[in-house]
């Protein structure tokens, strides 16, 4: 039987690729540490029985070193995942999500045998790596502007201008070839893990993909962790009969895909021929206000958005996803449309207690990074 490794294995994307993966016949086993941020310490209902699991630190060699023993494909889902918190936790995002996957990489280099049995490597990257997003002018075309400058930010003027003309211009879905900005040291962490994923597959000619995902959202996303998902944290808040903070306007566009439509992507990685860096979204944007509006609807709730008219470092403006390439290597890229996602997502919710620590969060952003709205 085929085996497959699977870190993370607990997390929203990783606990679906589990499912998925025994559901289809495979041996898993999966890796998690338990991020207390995330699951309290405690061993997820989830849980699938059919799976192997080792609660272990991917820092450390020896942890590699067990998993990986007998593996033919990995899915690296594993890190720490948080774009506000890493600018305060550098290093921890850095030592986890770098420092761990230069890890298994050392491991696989050093032990003759685990490398000539992995087959292929699928890495989580993200879609933070782009920074801002891609527009067209209507008389200069396509560009890839650089972040927006704090002195229009303070105007609240928020919207992208082309550089040369300075007109108002609309987002495009961006390509696989714009240039990374990084704006965040968890963008940073995870553009190394897929350039990591590149340098030794080609040093070791095992094949790889990275998928840089968009907003991943669905069932299981930890409702209790203010770093997560921003439809996770809006939905804790109406939950709690508290109003969803949205920054800047909340005009701002999101590309938003739902968990088993990703969790079915990454069992197809495994099982054809594409390699290489691949984006993973939906190409269909909506506004942060639009998402609110239909988790009120769905859940039944009055509760209003506070729309702050504050920016935040790292933040960007629109993106979504060019699906292109995705669309050209594999087969299953048809989307859960997000009114139906968000349907599930708040069935599953209503029986799971969400504690709200989003503001313990924004005091904590105010603290080390100031306020920036004027």
């Amino acid at each position: 039987m085929t085996k497959v490794l699977v870190t993370g294995a607990f997390g929203l994307i990783g606990s679906f690729t589990v499912d998925l993966l025994v559901e289809k016949g495979y041996s898993v086993i999966g890796l998690d540490n338990l991020e207390r941020q995330v699951h309290m310490g405690r061993m997820p209902s989830y849980k699938n029985e059919r799976a192997e699991y080792v609660i272990g630190d991917i820092r450390h060699r020896r942890t590699w070193a067990k998993v990986l023993r007998g593996v033919e494909y990995v899915i690296h889902l594993a890190a720490s995942v948080g774009m506000a918190q890493s600018f305060w936790q550098p290093r921890k995002y850095m030592e986890v999500n770098v420092t761990g996957t230069a890890t298994m990489f050392e491991t696989i280099v050093r032990d003759v045998e685990i490398r000539r049995n992995i087959r292929k490597i699928v890495v989580a990257s993200s879609k933070s790596i782009y920074g801002e997003g891609s527009y067209r002018c209507k008389f200069h075309g396509v560009f890839h502007p650089p972040p927006r400058s704090v002195e229009q930010l303070r105007r609240r003027d928020w919207e992208v201008r082309c550089p040369v003309c300075g007109v108002e211009s609309l987002p495009v879905g961006i390509r696989e070839d714009k240039p990374p900005q990084n704006p965040t040291p968890y963008a940073l962490s995870k553009y190394a893990t897929e350039v990591l994923a590149s340098i030794y597959s080609a040093v070791l000619g095992i094949p790889f993909v990275a998928f840089r995902y968009f907003n991943v959202y669905g069932p299981r996303q930890s409702l209790s962790n203010p770093y997560t998902g921003v439809i996770a944290i809006f939905l804790s808040r109406i939950k709690n009969n508290k109003p969803p903070i949205v920054y800047e306007d909340g005009k701002q566009m999101r590309d938003f895909v739902y968990v088993e439509d990703v969790a079915r992507l990454n069992v197809e990685a495994i099982e054809n021929e594409a390699s290489g860096v691949f984006n993973l979204g939906t190409g269909e944007p909506h506004s942060l206000l639009e998402v609110i509006e239909m988790l009120k609807k769905i859940y039944g709730s009055d509760v209003e958005p506070y729309i702050t008219q504050e920016y935040r470092p790292g933040d960007n403006r629109h993106d979504f996803a060019d699906t292109t390439k995705l669309r050209r290597h594999f087969k299953n890229t048809s989307f859960t449309p997000l009114s139906k996602g968000l349907e599930r997502l708040v069935e599953w919710a209503r029986e799971v207690h969400a504690i709200d620590r989003v503001d313990r969060a924004e005091r904590e952003r105010v603290k080390f990074l100031g306020r920036f709205d004027s």
